[in-house]
């Protein structure tokens, strides 16, 4: 047998290069079934509620639902093309979004991802997005009124930080209209600069075409209100999971700013 040292030279620089080399070990399962942005996986027996997960086509999803023999996932994204059979991988990590003042002026998805086309989000700080609310002990009572600048509103019904306050009418009533003239009214109060008196405002927007919501970021940009207010987005377009995630993502958003000694307005609209 002709044995050339080269050959030997070569398969043993591979080798040798190859060596130490760390595997990649991940636990893995398949998809029994998927539909209407739901997918159910066998397999991934130690998978945590509202961890993130990798379906084999790059989509990822969320664990909602765990059960004894399979795991329901919401998607984040099309389910066009992921089949029964495909691999699904867990990544370790529960759903997060980026959070503090980087986000303020900026537009994003229910992940927190850009999508006002200017770069990445200038954030250090990442929170979950299912985090349980404080018990009724560590709250403090309501006793700072919250300014909209709507004489109807506050003098007849005035709003209080920390309160919840729902706007419930027909459509093309104005419904939309009360929230941005609150946003901009709040213009007055951050052009202080002062944390403890400013309003920072998220305004998520659920299920809506996006030219609405480009018009309300026309607005709020001719204003000059969007220095002090960030837009969650997840429009009629978007999958049901993302419009599902885009409350809790705004919360997150917002208690920030409560968790710091801030004050924030969180509109769902």
């Amino acid at each position: 047998m002709d044995i050339r040292a080269a050959e030997i030279s070569a398969i043993l620089k591979e080798q040798i290069k190859n060596f130490g080399q760390e595997a990649e070990v991940a636990e893995i399962g398949q998809v029994l079934s998927v539909g209407d942005g739901i997918a159910r996986v066998y397999g991934l027996d130690k998978v945590q509620a509202g961890e993130m997960v990798e379906f084999a086509d790059g989509t990822r999803g969320m664990a909602l639902n765990l059960e004894v023999d399979n795991v329901g996932i919401v998607i984040f994204g099309d389910d066009r093309h992921i089949k029964e059979g495909d691999i699904v991988k867990r990544t370790g990590a529960i759903v997060e979004v980026p959070v503090g003042k980087g986000l303020l002026g900026r537009v994003v998805d229910a992940l927190g991802n850009p999508i006002d086309g200017r770069g990445p989000i200038k954030s250090q700080e990442k929170r979950r997005v299912d985090v349980k609310a404080p018990g009724i002990i560590p709250r403090q009572s309501v006793h700072e009124p919250m300014q909209t600048g709507l004489k109807a509103i506050d003098a007849l019904i005035p709003i209080g930080r920390g309160q919840r306050e729902l706007i419930i009418g027909d459509r093309q009533t104005g419904k939309t209209a009360i929230i941005l003239d609150t946003i901009l009214n709040q213009k007055s109060v951050n052009a202080q600069g002062d944390d403890k008196t400013s309003l920072y405002c998220i305004y998520v927007a659920i299920g809506q075409k996006m030219s609405n919501v480009a018009r309300v970021v026309d607005t709020l940009n001719a204003h000059g209100a969007m220095a002090y207010t960030t837009v969650v987005v997840a429009g009629s377009a978007d999958s049901n999971a993302m419009q599902y995630l885009a409350p809790f993502a705004g919360a997150s958003i917002g208690e920030f700013f409560r968790d710091n000694g801030m004050h924030a307005l969180v509109i769902y609209d």
